[in-house]
């Protein structure tokens, strides 16, 4: 779906949302694709690439807010699809963060020796929630998938440490109000919009800038290193304003910044893991690079990872 065709839709134009996101076009699912059909084919090349076999993994964790169903979680349905026999599986929630919540839990869980060789994967249906009535939300979001396969390393290679932080206080700045157990659809229930994503994006921009930045101050100083030592920067991509404002702040040329919001928008959990994958794929990660990973989103949530390639 390009800006063209969003013209098309609501009061916008290219150059508009060019010049306030950096979004010229985002991808959207076809009716009757769901998120677990997404998932299984970035599972499927993550698998290929790792050279592991499916009888390998033993943990499956997803992250996404656009599940199959509301029971049971998705992660169960991919571990059906991918016949993955010996997986634990099961989702997280924690919106545009989702993939870097599931890369720490699931690094934890490898380091304690309680599994091997986990799936962690991030993927998003946005536009079955996106209201294409509201311009200032659904020219953001598309649709997509990625995922990596994290194994026990015996040297100083994998993921040196994450850091997550949530601030609930602020979780109507982007929600979905109804819906849910709190907001139930009623037998009476009109839907006028209060159904699919609402954000406050002013309010959203001032605490994304400012807690991505301190997410990854964090978890560069906690690692003992500086800003030269990141050979890569991953971000969220949500906004090019907000990857620019943090590339500033942290004093690292955009040149290290990884941004293929022109071609997807916002993905939501799938955001961090495309870009990832994409990254290496270019051959712009090499053995030994510092690959620092940030993201932010609703809760609020934010957090990062940093990864010894």
């Amino acid at each position: 779906m390009t800006n063209a065709d969003l013209e098309k839709i609501v009061d916008t134009s290219d150059e508009w949302i060019v010049t306030r996101t950096g979004i010229k076009e985002r991808r959207i699912a076809p009716q009757g694709m769901a998120v677990s059909d997404m998932s299984v084919e970035a599972c499927k090349k993550a698998l290929e690439a790792s050279g592991l076999k499916s009888e390998d993994i033993d943990l499956l964790i997803l992250g996404t807010v656009t599940p199959d169903y509301k029971l049971p979680s998705t992660a169960c349905v991919i571990q059906e699809k991918m016949e993955l026999p010996n997986a634990t599986a099961f989702d997280i929630v924690a919106a545009c963060t989702g993939f870097i919540n599931g890369l720490s839990v699931a690094s934890s869980l490898i380091e304690t020796g309680a599994y091997k060789n986990a799936l962690v994967v991030g993927s998003e249906k946005l536009s079955s929630i996106v209201n294409y009535k509201d311009r200032n939300t659904c020219i953001l979001f598309g649709d997509g998938a990625g995922a990596a396969v994290l194994t026990a390393s015996d040297d100083d290679s994998g993921v040196v440490g994450t850091f997550l932080k949530s601030n609930g206080n602020l979780r109507d700045l982007l929600w979905i109000k109804d819906g849910g157990s709190a907001n139930p659809y009623t037998d009476d229930y009109v839907f006028t919009g209060e159904d699919k994503i609402s954000m406050s994006g002013g309010d959203i921009f001032k605490v994304a800038v400012k807690q991505m930045c301190n997410a990854a101050v964090k978890i560069i100083n906690d690692a003992g290193l500086t800003s030269d030592d990141i050979a890569l920067v991953i971000p969220h991509q949500a906004n090019i304003r907000i990857i620019e404002a943090i590339a500033k702040r942290l004093k690292i040329n955009m040149d290290k910044v990884f941004v293929n919001i022109e071609k997807y928008g916002n993905t939501s959990a799938a955001s961090v893991p495309i870009a990832l994958d994409e990254a290496y794929r270019a051959g712009k990660i090499k053995s030994g690079d510092y690959v620092l990973m940030v993201a932010f989103g609703g809760g609020l949530i934010w957090g990062s990872a940093l990864v010894k390639w």
